[in-house]
């Protein structure tokens, strides 16, 4: 997990300030942080400790915090884009497992492309600068009721 200093640093740094409203957001993100929010989402969660923010302001804050690279997108082909905090250092983005019926979703924070990555580099002369990966299937619990069912 990232030290929320750490992401404040970040944050100065790149010449802004820490807002109530930012600190909020990053919070109910850090906070969040399995359940992969929506803006509506993160909207919801912040309001129980500011009840006066926006929703256009916690767009604002949230696309900010995007092209800062203090936030990434994450999108689950389920029609909604979703946001998690971006690792300070990072060599690739982390892979994701999603159940297709319970729609829970899973971190794999293993590299698992490294092997892939040299194939690329060797075989084609490619050097990869980042990747995203979703895996869809079943989580255990699912597979555990499905087992049961039948």
């Amino acid at each position: 997990m990232i030290p929320i200093d750490t992401i404040y640093n970040n944050l100065k740094a790149k010449g802004y300030k820490l807002t109530r409203q930012r600190k909020i957001i990053i919070e109910a993100l850090i906070e969040h942080r399995k359940e992969h929010l929506t803006v509506e989402q993160i909207h919801q969660a912040v309001r129980h400790s500011n009840p006066e923010i926006g929703l256009a302001t916690v767009y604002r804050n949230v696309k900010l915090l995007c092209d800062l690279g203090i936030i990434e997108t994450l999108n689950l082909n389920d029609g909604f884009v979703r946001y998690e905090i971006a690792p300070v250092q990072k060599k690739h983005r982390h892979h994701h497992l999603i159940c297709t019926n319970c729609h829970q979703v899973i971190e794999v924070e293993e590299d698992l492309m490294d092997s892939i990555e040299q194939i690329f580099a060797k075989n084609y002369g490619f050097k990869v600068s980042d990747h995203e990966t979703k895996f869809y299937g079943l989580c255990a619990r699912c597979q555990n009721r499905n087992d049961r069912k039948g």
